[in-house]
C-alpha cells in the first residue's frame, strides 16, 4: 500500500500524499489506556484471522463469506472504528451457479479499507506482492485467497489479468483498488485500466464503492508511513468513523473497452466528496438491501 514507486519503475502509480502532510487531523484523541486496549484488541482480532483461515477454506462460499464478514467486523470493533454502510441499490453479487462474479472497485485510503470492504462484500482481494511478506497480514491474505500482483513488472500484468478473469468466471467476487496506490482521502487518483479488462473478458459486472473516513488523517496510510505508526494512529483516534457507500453496479455494454469502463467507475466514485466527513452522517439500519445499514461498533 506504500505510494512510493519502486526504483526503476517510473510507470508505477504514485500519489503526492505523505504522512507528514496528510496524517495529521483535528479530531480528539483517546487516552493512553484506551489506545493500548484498542491496539491489543485490534491486533488480536487480526491475528485470529490466521487461525480461522484454514477452517474457512473448508467451508462453502456462503459460510466462508459470513465468517470473513464477522472477522472483519471484529477487527474494526477492536480498533474502535465506527462503520456505516450506505447502498444506493442492491450490490452486484458473486453467483458461481448462475454466472460470473463481480469486480468490486474502490478508492484506496488505508489498510482499514480491507476489513471495511470485507465486512460488507467479502471476496478475493488483489494486493501487491509485497503484502505476502507482511507479518501476520501476509499469511492471512494468502490463506484467504488473495491474488497478488508484482507492480514492478509489466510482464507479469497479463498473467494477473488472466488470474482475475478466471476468478470472476468461477463466480468469485474480486476486490481491486484500481488507483494502485493509497491516497489520503482528500483527493483521488486515476483508476488504472487493467483490472477492468478482466471484467470485460469474464462478462462480469463492476461494483463501484466509495470509502471515506472521519477524521480523514487518522485513517490515512500513505507514502513511507510504517504500518505500526498507522496502527497506533488509528487506535489513538478519539472517534474514528468509516463510511462504505455502494454505488449502482455497472454492466459493461456492447463495445465497451476497459478505458471507458474505468472512467465510468472512477466518475461514479469521484462524484462523492472525499472531504465530507463520515462522522457527519447518521443512519439507522434498513431492512432493504439498498437501504442504509449500520455497521457501527462500540469502541
Amino acid at each position: 500500500m506504500s505510494t512510493a514507486p519502486a526504483a526503476g519503475s517510473p510507470w508505477l502509480p504514485a500519489s503526492p500524499c505523505t504522512p507528514q502532510g496528510c496524517a495529521a487531523h483535528p479530531g480528539g484523541a483517546a487516552g493512553r489506556a484506551r489506545t493500548a486496549a484498542r491496539l491489543a484488541a485490534g491486533t488480536t482480532a487480526t491475528a485470529g484471522g490466521v487461525a480461522l483461515a484454514p477452517v474457512a477454506a473448508l467451508l462453502g462460499r456462503g459460510a466462508r463469506h459470513r465468517l470473513t464478514s464477522l472477522w472483519a467486523r471484529s477487527v474494526l470493533r477492536g480498533f474502535g472504528v465506527h462503520a456505516t454502510l450506505l447502498a444506493e441499490r442492491a450490490p452486484a453479487r458473486d453467483t458461481a451457479k448462475t454466472g460470473p462474479g463481480c469486480l468490486v472497485v474502490a478508492n484506496h485510503v488505508s489498510w482499514l479499507d480491507i476489513p471495511l470492504i470485507a465486512a460488507v462484500l467479502p471476496g478475493r482481494m488483489l494486493a501487491k506482492s509485497e503484502v505476502r511478506r507482511w507479518p501476520v497480514l501476509g499469511p492471512l491474505a494468502a490463506l484467504g485467497g488473495t491474488l497478488f500482483v508484482d507492480r514492478g513488472s509489466l510482464r507479469a500484468l497479463p498473467a494477473t489479468v488472466a488470474a482475475l478473469t478466471d476468478a470472476l468466471r468461477a463466480g468469485h467476487r474480486v476486490i481491486v483498488f484500481p488507483e494502485g496506490s493509497t491516497w489520503c482521502g482528500r483527493d483521488q487518483g486515476r483508476f488504472r485500466h487493467a483490472a477492468f479488462q478482466a471484467a470485460l473478458d469474464a462478462g462480469a459486472a463492476v461494483q463501484p464503492v466509495h470509502l471515506s473516513y472521519g477524521p480523514t488523517g487518522a485513517a490515512a496510510f500513505v507514502g513511507d508511513d510504517p504500518l505500526g505508526a498507522s496502527l497506533r494512529r488509528v487506535a489513538a483516534a478519539g472517534r474514528l468513523t468509516a463510511e462504505v457507500r455502494l454505488l449502482p453496479p455497472i454492466a459493461p455494454g456492447p463495445g465497451t473497452d476497459r478505458r471507458a469502463l474505468a472512467r465510468q467507475a472512477q466518475r461514479a466514485v469521484a462524484r462523492l466528496s472525499a472531504n465530507r466527513p463520515a462522522a457527519s452522517v447518521h443512519h439507522r439500519t434498513g431492512s432493504s438491501p439498498a437501504a442504509a445499514s449500520s455497521l457501527r461498533t462500540p469502541s
